[in-house]
């Protein structure tokens, strides 16, 4: 057994962990469901598109899938970063609305119930980070991405601090981007389901 495989989650906490994410996300799916479908729509009327938006984020194992999201952003032909607040001049108004309350999230419940995605464990990132971790550093991996967890709660102003910087791909690719990774690397080796909740609670509050 690799290094990196002796900290793989137990088939125990695996199986209490997913069926925690089952049981939840179902019950907010169905309550959720019309601030989703009012969102979706308010979101398709003013960037005149699908109010859904399609990511390709990397996953467990380092696979990539579609992370659900409202839009707030209006469609452009020009590549752009994947650093929103690079693209913050597209942000639409019901967009920054989301955004604030995080209501723009809410679609990841489906991913969470497609097993894509858990309640908590590391945020998913873009082609181009994630998937590029060697060796150790792969131990994030290892879990299902989550909404929430430590990485997300410590910079939940994440934007507000890419914003006020002079050079925001700088402060993200080499200051919170890998302080993010150490972070949810001992999420990962220090894993418990009490701490999941308490990562839940955290969030809410």
């Amino acid at each position: 057994m690799s290094d990196l495989e002796s900290f793989r989650l137990s088939l125990g906490s695996r199986f209490i962990k997913r069926s925690f994410d089952i049981l939840l996300s179902s019950f907010l799916a169905i309550l959720l469901l019309p601030i989703i479908s009012l969102a979706w729509l308010i979101a398709s009327i003013e960037t005149n598109s699908n109010g859904i938006f399609i990511q390709e984020r990397i996953g467990k194992e380092g696979k990539p899938f579609g992370l659900l999201k409202i839009k707030t952003m209006f469609d452009s032909s020009k590549a752009h970063n994947s650093i929103s607040i690079l693209n913050s001049s597209r942000i639409s108004v019901s967009g920054k609305f989301f955004r604030k309350y995080k209501i723009d999230e809410l679609p990841q419940v489906f991913n969470i119930i497609m097993g894509s995605m858990s309640f908590v464990g590391p945020r998913p990132d873009v082609p181009g980070y994630a998937d590029r971790l060697e060796d150790d550093d792969r131990v994030m991996l290892l879990v299902r991405p989550g909404i929430t967890g430590p990485a997300s709660i410590k910079y939940k102003n994440e934007e507000d601090l890419l914003e006020k910087s002079e050079n925001a791909i700088h402060l993200n690719d080499n200051i919170i981007w890998p302080d993010k990774v150490r972070i949810n690397i001992e999420y990962v080796k220090n894993y418990s389901f009490y701490n999941d909740l308490i990562y839940i609670i955290k969030t809410i509050f």
